[in-house]
């Protein structure tokens, strides 16, 4: 295993919308950062041959300034900002700053490898002198004791990546003929740890087969003398030529780009007229300084040469291994800050960047469209928040993730995996082409081979959630816990070469995120607490008919509205929710048709003597219960909305109890109702209507009247209370069927006459439910034109996910399964462990 690279100094490039550009230790203090102002001079490692060489070709450090980013105005109000009282923890300020800090700069680490590859290209002038001297400066300076070039984020199973880093760096040290002594190290370096280059528990970066065999034989021809393990080195040729035969016997979309890419390894065998067809209008190779390079080493290419010199103006004397990264850089806080459950701390943050992206994506950015991971994030991040961006962009890479999946890392897959789903979930119809392509990544992202570490156990665990768990049946505290719990402060990202941001992986942003979910869950197993006191004082307990449900009811709440300030929101779906399954229970086994119809008499009246006018003690509970619990929800509705809100409650349970009664006549009388009376009644007696539409009034926008009796309100209603109707009737086909109870799936069975069977019955009722939940998606990302506001519809939506996932398997609401995940979101505090919770890097960051 190679030393600790401690001991070097390497550096974390920066760019920024509003700095200059500056190299400055991340620990700098005052007067180190004074320091940095003045002219740089270069120390050698091996004594005085860095100034030597620096004095004979007359280099200095580059400095570059940014322009400033623009903002667009946001074209959808769709980032929902939380109320003015801070329930977060004071002591989070300051990391919260810090974390806007980020949003202003993107940082990303200087590869070595990538700078190496520059330091190769000959000055257009004369081909015995290098065409930016200072890249060769840094290869100078920044060997480390054990003889590699590895930087601070290596890792142990990256071991192949320090092996083609070093390579690189001894090849363009040997081409200028300097640097001796480091060309002997690295070289004994690459010796002592060459075995790892076939290790299948070392991570292998991409084209790593190809380009480091590559770099072997550059090495050869520029009469550097490496002493290898024939073993090892036949085996590596052999997986390279087997690579490359199975290349050549596939598709021109497949080899061309990946020959392209890993131009290094190619020398004098590379089409370079063909690598030149994928140049960006930026002058860049797939936006890879690298790649870039060793095209201008075999030929010249004045767009080339200008997109290394503008990287240098920014980056100082070595470079990126992608650049420009600013669009990824930000992308990745906001999702992050979503998947983390702390956005609504940065809604100003999060809108600025949406408004930016949406901009660039109207104007054909390059760095949006020439790359997957950030066009496939771009376009997922940006319809979640309801800007219009078409789907086509991100096609275009699926076709080509059939065919060259080669050139994408694991994040990338995941990101078009995402991309996918929302794609699928949106567009209507879907091709046959795009469900293929779904099935497909699925497979590669199934089979993927993670080297045995924590990192890699981390990043399995998510790609297990994301495949276990579609987007429409995540729940959003649940995914938030999980994402806690499998988030990689080890930021470290792999290409042809490893590379690292603060953006992709924070430190703060976890720290952040554990507190503001134990914070938030101590507040959440308050209020389950006064429901349960609630139950009590209601007498609800006394009922034994009745499922005991009222931790799911709150789970359902807690897991999908789970803010501080959204308090009566959460209190007001769960009284309803236990409210709901009482009278449920009450209609189906627990009340003769005498007390059912006697309850809705009571009802209806409203004002009555509950001594007197009640058949019985059940209807009596029952009737109270829901009375002073509508009255209570009305006056809280009050102090948000500012008008009268309970005959619309009121209304809602009406409606309810009477589709309920529908219910229970057909079954007394033994009538078939057909599929469209069943669904017509249906999807009211599913008992949504209570939980949701009431929690409405307490979520932030005024909601009156007329929007209330909206068509589009009354919508979004009937397509989730459908889809969940149906969902219910699918997984509890059997357990119903015993019972004698009516079902969407027996009723289709029966009116079919025998020509639809039970599979066929659930197979058209699941096309059903994926066709309305895609239509209800539509309506909740809709934004011009939309009467509803976005913080209403979302509540619709997020029944719906908590539907998909109570179902997934089974009727969850029934099933002791949920258990444990109701303990995790409720009860169980998280307490990662130190290691994880207190890492942190040694960087050198540019300003």
């Amino acid at each position: 295993m190679p030393l600790s690279p401690a001991t070097t100094a390497t550096c974390f490039t920066t760019f920024s919308s509003t700095k200059t550009h500056r190299l400055l230790p991340s620990s700098a203090s005052a007067s180190s950062y004074l320091s940095v102002l003045k002219p740089r001079k270069f120390h050698s490692l091996n004594g005085a041959g860095t100034n030597t060489f620096t004095n004979k070709f007359n280099t200095a450090s580059r400095l570059g300034v940014t322009q400033p980013s623009h903002s667009s105005a946001c074209l959808i109000d769709a980032t929902q900002t939380a109320p003015s009282t801070d329930f977060s923890l004071q002591s989070n300020e300051a990391t919260k700053e810090r974390i806007r800090e980020l949003f202003h700069k993107v940082e990303i680490s200087v590869s070595s490898y990538d700078t190496a590859w520059v330091a190769m290209v000959p000055s257009p002038h004369s081909a015995e002198v290098p065409c930016f001297p200072e890249c060769l400066d840094w290869v100078l300076q920044n060997q480390l004791e054990d003889g590699s070039w590895a930087l601070p984020h290596h890792r142990p199973s990256l071991l192949k990546d320090v092996l083609s880093s070093t390579l690189a760096c001894v090849l363009a040290l040997q081409k200028w003929g300097v640097g001796e002594e480091l060309i002997s190290r690295g070289l004994l370096f690459i010796e002592l740890n060459f075995a790892s280059a076939i290790d299948e528990d070392q991570y292998s970066p991409i084209g790593f087969g190809v380009i480091f065999t590559g770099m072997l034989e550059y090495a050869k021809e520029l009469s550097l003398k490496l002493h290898l393990e024939s073993s090892v080195f036949n085996e590596l040729l052999h997986r390279r030529d087997i690579e490359l035969q199975r290349l050549y016997n596939s598709s021109s979309l497949e080899l061309n780009p990946y020959l392209a890419y890993v131009s290094e390894g190619m020398g004098e065998l590379q089409d370079w007229k063909m690598v030149m067809k994928y140049q960006s209008k930026n002058g860049s190779l797939f936006n890879s300084p690298s790649t870039t390079a060793a095209s201008l080493v075999h030929r010249y290419d004045s767009c080339c040469l200008d997109y290394l010199r503008h990287a240098l103006e920014k980056f100082g004397n070595a470079v990126p291994a992608i650049c420009p990264i600013d669009i990824h850089g930000r992308l990745c806080m906001v999702d992050n800050l979503n998947k983390l459950g702390i956005c609504r701390h940065f809604a100003e943050e999060i809108q600025s960047v949406l408004d930016e992206t949406y901009r660039c994506w109207l104007q054909g950015e390059e760095e949006i469209f020439t790359n997957a991971s950030t066009c496939a994030m771009s376009f997922r991040i940006l319809r979640e928040y309801g800007y219009n961006v078409s789907s086509d962009p991100v096609a275009q890479f699926l076709e080509q993730e059939h065919c060259g999946g080669h050139l994408k890392d694991i994040y990338t897959m995941l990101d078009l995996y995402q991309a996918l789903e929302m794609i699928i979930a949106t567009d209507q119809p879907v091709s046959e082409k795009l469900n293929s392509s779904l099935h497909f990544l699925r497979q590669r992202l199934a089979s993927e081979v993670y080297p045995p570490s924590r990192r890699m156990r981390q990043i399995h665990e998510q790609v297990d959630d994301v495949l276990k768990f579609p987007s429409h049946a995540k729940l959003e505290r649940i995914a938030n816990r999980r994402n806690i719990e499998h988030y990689e402060v080890d930021n470290t990202r792999v290409l042809k070469t490893s590379y690292c941001s603060s953006n992709f992986g924070n430190k703060d942003l976890l720290t952040l995120a554990v507190e503001d979910f134990n914070f938030c869950q101590s507040i959440h197993r308050k209020e389950l607490k006064q429901l349960e006191r609630w139950l009590i004082r209601n007498r609800l307990d006394k009922l034994k008919f009745a499922r005991e449900k009222s931790a799911y009811c709150y789970f359902s709440a807690a897991a999908t509205i789970f803010h501080p300030e959204l308090s009566d929101a959460r209190m007001s779906w769960a009284k309803n929710g236990v409210l709901t399954t009482v009278v449920d229970d009450f209609f189906d086994v627990g009340g003769s048709m005498e007390e059912l119809n006697n309850l809705i008499q009571l009802f209806k009246k409203w004002d009555v003597d509950v001594s007197t006018d009640c058949c019985s003690e059940k209807v009596g509970i029952i009737f109270s219960a829901l009375h002073s619990t509508i009255c209570e929800i009305g006056d809280e509705a009050f102090k948000w909305q500012a008008h009268n809100a309970t005959r619309h409650i009121t209304d809602i349970w009406s409606n309810l109890l009477n589709a309920m009664l529908r219910e229970a006549e057909w079954a007394r009388d033994m009538s078939v109702p057909t599929m469209d009376e069943y669904i017509a009644n249906g999807y009211v007696s599913f008992a949504l209507g209570p939980i949701v539409l009431p929690a409405l009034y307490f979520v932030g926008p005024k909601l009156p009247n007329d929007v209330v009796q909206h068509p589009e309100y009354q919508s979004l209603f009937k397509l989730m209370s459908t889809c969940g109707r149906l969902l219910n009737d699918i997984r509890s086909f059997e357990r119903e069927s015993k019972d004698g109870k009516l079902n969407a799936v027996a009723l289709s069975v029966i009116h079919g006459n025998g020509s639809v069977s039970e599979e066929a019955a659930i197979g058209d009722l699941s096309r059903t439910i994926e066709i309305q939940r895609g239509e209800l998606l539509n309506m909740v990302l809709q934004g011009e034109g939309s009467v509803v506001p976005r913080a209403c519809k979302d509540l619709f939506w997020k029944m719906s996910k908590v539907l998909h996932h109570f179902y997934i398997k089974d009727d969850g609401f029934s099933s002791m399964a949920m258990t444990d995940t109701v303990k995790a979101i409720i009860h169980e505090p998280i307490n990662l462990d130190a290691g994880t919770a207190d890492w942190s890097g040694e960087y050198w960051i540019i300003y």
